[in-house]
C-alpha cells in the first residue's frame, strides 16, 4: 500500500473504532521504528463482551474496505485483542491491562537505530 493509502485506512479504522465506542482511540506512527508495521491504534472497551465485539466489527468492516488477509490475536482473551491489518497493527484492551502493558508510551519514544536491527 501506498502511504496515503495507508493514512487513508489508518483514518477508516480511528472511525470505526469512534463508532463503537472504543475508549482512548490514539494513533502511533511507527514509520521510522520498526518495519512490522506503519502506524499502531490503540483502543479500550469497556467490558470483555464490548472488546469482543468491537474486535469482530472491525474485522468485518476491513474486509468490506477490501483487507482481507487480516488476522485476529487474542481470541481467547478477555482483556485484549489485536488485528492485524498488515500496514495497521490494532490493540483492543480492558483499561487495567492497557495501563499495565503501557504501549503508548513504549512506542511513542525514539528508538535509537541500533536498537532497531535485531
Amino acid at each position: 500500500m501506498q502511504s496515503k493509502e495507508i493514512d487513508q485506512l489508518r483514518k477508516e479504522i480511528e472511525q470505526i473504532l469512534h463508532d463503537n465506542k472504543a475508549m482512548e482511540v490514539k494513533s502511533i506512527n511507527l514509520k521510522d521504528k520498526t518495519p512490522i508495521a506503519d502506524f499502531m491504534i490503540i483502543a479500550s472497551g469497556n467490558s470483555s463482551r464490548h472488546i469482543q465485539a468491537i474486535s469482530e466489527i472491525l474485522l468485518e468492516e476491513l474486509k468490506k474496505i477490501g483487507i482481507k488477509n487480516c488476522r485476529l490475536e487474542g481470541r481467547g482473551s478477555s482483556e485484549w485483542k489485536l488485528i492485524d491489518a498488515v500496514d495497521i497493527i490494532i490493540h483492543i484492551f480492558h483499561p487495567k491491562k492497557r495501563k499495565f502493558y503501557d504501549l503508548e508510551r513504549m512506542w511513542s519514544e525514539l528508538i535509537p537505530k541500533e536498537r532497531l536491527t535485531i
